[in-house]
C-alpha cells in the first residue's frame, strides 16, 4: 500500500471575508497523478500555493512528505506556474529561466554545473534548441516546455502544475503529458496538475480531485467526474463537456 505524501486535515483558507478553501481533508499517495478540477475561483491555485508553503492555512493542518509543508525541502518540489504569470518583456534567455528553478532567483551569472543541469532538463522536454533564445521570442507552447524543464531541473519528487497545457495545441499538449508520464515512471514522482480539460483528467490522471472551495469528490477519474459531482461543482454540465465525458466513458 502506497504511503501518503500529502495529507490535509480540515484546511480553511480565508482572504479577509473571502473563503478560498473550506474544510478540505484528503490524503494523496506517493506516485499518484492527480488532476485538480473545478470552476474558476474554486481554490485550485490556492491549494497549490498552500502545498508550496506560499499561503498559510487559516485553520487546519497540511503535511507534505510526512512533515509540515514548511519543512519539506523545496528541492524536492517542482512547480510549473501558468505561462501568463511571466512578464514576457523581461530580458532573459530560456536557459536562465530554467536555472531559476535551481537558484530560486534570476542568475546574474550561470555556473557551469547549472548550465549542464538546465541543458539536460531542456533536452528532457524536447526544448534544447530553445536554450539561448530570448523568452520574449518564444511561443506559448515553447515557453510552457521551458517552464516544464524548470520544474524538472532539480529532479523533484513532487511536481505541481497550474494549467500546464495553456498555450499548447493538441499535439503539444499530448507530448507534454507523455513527458510527464515518462518522468513519473522513471522517478516515482507524485504529480498534481490543475486542468480545465476533463478529457485529459480522464485519460492521464490516476485520481481526480474535484473542488469548489470544499471537496466535491476525490478518486479514480470515472468516479470523481460523475455527472452528479460535476453538477454539484459547476452548477450545470455544458453540452460540449457532457459529450466529451460520454466519449471517454464509452471508450
Amino acid at each position: 500500500m502506497s504511503r501518503s505524501l500529502i495529507a490535509l486535515q480540515n484546511v480553511y483558507v480565508r482572504f479577509g471575508d473571502h473563503v478560498a478553501l473550506m474544510d478540505l481533508s484528503l490524503k494523496i499517495s506517493e506516485g499518484s497523478f492527480v488532476a485538480i478540477v473545478g470552476p474558476n475561483g474554486a481554490g485550485k491555485s490556492t491549494l497549490l500555493k498552500v502545498l508550496l508553503g506560499l499561503v498559510k492555512p487559516t485553520e487546519g493542518q497540511v503535511l507534505v512528505g510526512g512533515n509540515d509543508s514548511d519543512d519539506f525541502s523545496s528541492k524536492r518540489i517542482g512547480y510549473v506556474p501558468q505561462v501568463k504569470t511571466l512578464d514576457r518583456t523581461f530580458v532573459a534567455l530560456a536557459i536562465e529561466l530554467v536555472v531559476t528553478g535551481i537558484r530560486g532567483k534570476w542568475p546574474a551569472r550561470m555556473k557551469r554545473t547549472e548550465i549542464e543541469d538546465a541543458t539536460k532538463a531542456l533536452e528532457q522536454v524536447g526544448a534544447a534548441h530553445l536554450a539561448y533564445r530570448p523568452i520574449s521570442h518564444l511561443s506559448g507552447g515553447e515557453l510552457q516546455r521551458v517552464y516544464l524543464a524548470r520544474g524538472f531541473v532539480r529532479k523533484p519528487l513532487l511536481i505541481l502544475l497550474d494549467e500546464p497545457a495553456t498555450g499548447m495545441d493538441v499535439t503539444g499538449a499530448a507530448d507534454m503529458y507523455h513527458i510527464l508520464e515518462d518522468y513519473q515512471r522513471q522517478t516515482g514522482a507524485t504529480v498534481l496538475m490543475i486542468t480545465h480539460d476533463w478529457g485529459a483528467a480522464l485519460h492521464h490522471a490516476s485520481d481526480v480531485l474535484l473542488i469548489n472551495q470544499r471537496l466535491i469528490s476525490f478518486g479514480p477519474p470515472n468516479e470523481a467526474l460523475r455527472e452528479e459531482n460535476l453538477r454539484q461543482a459547476f452548477g450545470h454540465l455544458g453540452h460540449a463537456h457532457r459529450m466529451n465525458l460520454e466519449v471517454n466513458h464509452n471508450a
